[in-house]
Parts: C-alpha cells; sequence; structure tokens
C-alpha cells in the first residue's frame, strides 16, 4: 500500500473510539538503518483546522491494530498526546 492511499484514512483509538486526526496530516518517524515506519505523529488541531498548543500523538506503527478501507484503527496503550 502505498502512503497517497494511507493519506486519506481517518486514525481512531480503538478503546476510547476518539478519532485522532487524519493520517494526511501527519509526519513519519523512520529508522534511517532499516528504512522501516516507526512512529505516526498525529498533530492535534483544533477548531477550523488551526494548529493546536500541542504537539499530538505519537503512534508506534506496531500498535496499530488494523488499516481498515477509510479508518486505521490503534490501540489505547501506545498513544500519548504531548503537550
Amino acid at each position: 500500500m502505498r502512503f497517497k492511499q494511507l493519506a486519506e484514512k481517518e486514525v481512531v483509538d480503538v478503546t476510547s473510539g476518539s478519532k485522532l486526526g487524519m493520517l494526511g496530516q501527519a509526519d513519519l518517524e523512520i529508522n534511517p538503518e532499516t528504512g522501516e515506519v516507526e512512529t505516526l505523529i498525529i498533530p492535534a488541531y483544533k477548531w477550523m483546522g488551526m494548529k493546536a498548543t500541542q504537539e499530538g500523538y505519537h503512534i508506534r506503527w506496531q500498535d496499530i491494530v488494523t488499516i481498515g478501507s477509510d479508518m486505521i484503527l490503534i490501540q489505547h496503550t501506545s498513544t500519548e498526546s504531548n503537550g
């Protein structure tokens, strides 16, 4: 799957059911030695798309439960909001 296809998906926490954001707005932390994606960093946005003061959510790649046709489900234990 290409990043363009992933970018259109919304990230949802399966524990709380909360929507964390769209993957297309995320930054990726990539291991320079292996080239593997290690972490998704989803920015926190507030009303009307204006960036919030907090950094966002850091989600480890291995904590993705499933990638569906329109969303990505993640485990609550690996999300952390920095702010």
